[in-house]
């Protein structure tokens, strides 16, 4: 980071805008595998995204271990022992991943000579960019691509406000204000349930509020996955192996769409708020089954729709209205977080959209991109080994992702470079996918062999679906 006049040139390998999760794990692969230097740009004060507008009390869903930048480890690489994450891997707070891309930031990329950062800068598109605090504009010669990392930013309360209307009187506030409470309610609503929704709703719960007080508007209900299924490590091979030979088991053994839900529902595959409720809903949200556990406590679940407004006597939903009043405080996690959005090819005309290239996987998505981007010349082939695993929305798109992921999967195991790459880097939480040397026990192999016997099939089977579907949707 250096000051710059208003309009001096600046000249860089890689222009990157945005630096939270996605463009410093971009940044990351080109500083250590190559010569060429970086420039990123981000309208933040400090590195980290999102990560710096978050609620406090926020965690990852995902374990440590498999988040951040390959290079540079994130935790202590620890089981967490208490709590409702118990006998699974640490989940980084807020304050702890901030200061953890502050050290990418300051340690690994800044240090190399060949990076550059400019924070609190808007960029304006054309390889200019404007300083917020200083108003100097700046324009970079870019000599391989313009990066563009927010294409997929996450949304949150605190810079999302929400799309219904609050009367005066009525108190409603986003989930950051939740942590710094200077009195408490006679009742709390939590508007949402996506992951945002579901952590306020925990945090309230471990902070011994009632469950009876909690009263939860739950628009759709999601699909869940279960965090035992998403560890990384050798210790966790066997289960997670396991989850997904199940899953391509399923697969074949569904005759429709519906039954493969019911099939995935009944074999714990995927997880539900209420399992008399069939989900609409599917956002690569992940829960321990202690979360699901206490989440299932509060009884006063509101299914009638969106929020339209909240009135001081009275909350009106799209489906029918309930009562409200003013000793009630309405917790706002209605922002979308990962939204879906139209796929863009990754690689194309000097630049690239960073996009998920694995299911729910953003930061190795990044990662992986970069060493495409060093490791092969034609834009072609690399978006062949690039397709894109659009964010998902509603149930079906489980099944779209499972398929891409598959497909991407296959693509990236015909490539031994790619294989070995993958291998060692440090965000890649599938590993024992690929393990076929070095299995530890006859368990392993047997895992391993039902996931390689039924993978085969299940592509055939998710494609005839995905087809079912389009056709439907065509119609």
């Amino acid at each position: 980071m250096r000051p710059t006049t208003s309009n001096e040139a600046l000249e860089t390998d890689y222009l990157i805008v945005g630096s939270g999760a996605m463009g410093l794990a971009f940044a990351d692969v080109i500083i250590a595998e190559s010569d060429d230097s970086v420039l990123l740009v981000d309208r933040h004060g400090a590195p980290g995204g999102h990560w710096n507008d978050a609620y406090p009390f926020v965690r990852l869903h995902q374990p440590s271990r498999s988040y951040g930048v390959a290079s540079l480890p994130l935790g202590e690489d620890s089981i967490n022992a208490l709590g409702w994450n118990a006998g699974l891997y640490e989940l980084a707070s807020g304050p702890e991943v901030l200061a953890y891309f502050d050290r990418v930031m300051s340690r690994t990329l800044l240090p190399s000579g060949r990076a550059e950062y400019y924070p609190m800068c808007n960029y304006l598109g054309d390889r200019r960019f404007v300083s917020l605090s200083s108003g100097a504009e700046h324009r970079v010669k870019v000599r391989k691509r313009v990066i563009d990392a927010t294409y997929t930013a996450t949304e949150v309360p605190a810079t999302h406000p929400p799309r219904y209307a609050v009367a005066e009187g009525a108190k409603c506030v986003p989930v950051n204000a939740l942590g710094c409470l200077t009195k408490p309610y006679d009742g709390y609503v939590v508007i949402g349930a996506g992951k945002t929704g579901i952590d306020a709703c925990l945090w309230l719960l471990e902070n011994r509020v009632p469950p009876e007080r909690i009263r939860w508007i739950v628009s759709r209900d999601p699909w869940l996955i279960d965090r035992e299924h998403f560890q990384p490590g050798d210790d966790f091979m066997q289960v997670r192996l396991g989850s997904w030979a199940r899953q391509m088991e399923i697969v074949n053994e569904a005759d429709s769409v519906g039954h493969l839900f019911e099939l995935l529902a009944k074999d714990g595959m995927l997880l539900r708020i209420d399992e008399s409720v069939t989900p609409t809903k599917f956002r690569c949200a992940i829960v321990s089954r202690t979360e699901l556990e206490q989440l299932r406590r509060i009884e006063n679940v509101v299914r009638q729709g969106r929020v339209e407004r909240i009135e001081r006597d009275r909350i009106v939903l799209n489906g029918g209205e309930i009562p409200t009043g003013p000793g009630v405080l309405h917790v706002d996690c209605s922002a979308e977080a990962l939204r879906p959005s139209p796929v863009l090819p990754v690689f194309a005309d000097g630049q690239s959209t960073l996009q998920p290239v694995r299911m729910c996987q953003p930061a190795f998505s990044a990662a992986f991109i970069a060493h495409v981007e060093l490791a092969y010349d034609d834009d072609e082939l690399k978006n062949g080994l690039c397709t894109v695993i659009p964010y998902p929305d509603g149930p079906e798109d489980w099944l779209r992702m499972m398929l891409a992921n598959s497909l991407n999967q296959f693509r990236w195991s015909q490539d031994r470079d790619l294989r070995r790459w993958i291998k060692q880097c440090r965000l890649d939480n599938v590993g024992g996918l690929k393990r076929v040397e070095g299995v530890e026990s006859a368990a392993e192999t047997s895992v391993r062999e039902r996931f390689i016997a039924a993978a085969g099939p299940a592509v055939g089977k998710m494609q005839q679906f995905v087809a079912e579907l389009d056709a439907s949707t065509a119609t």
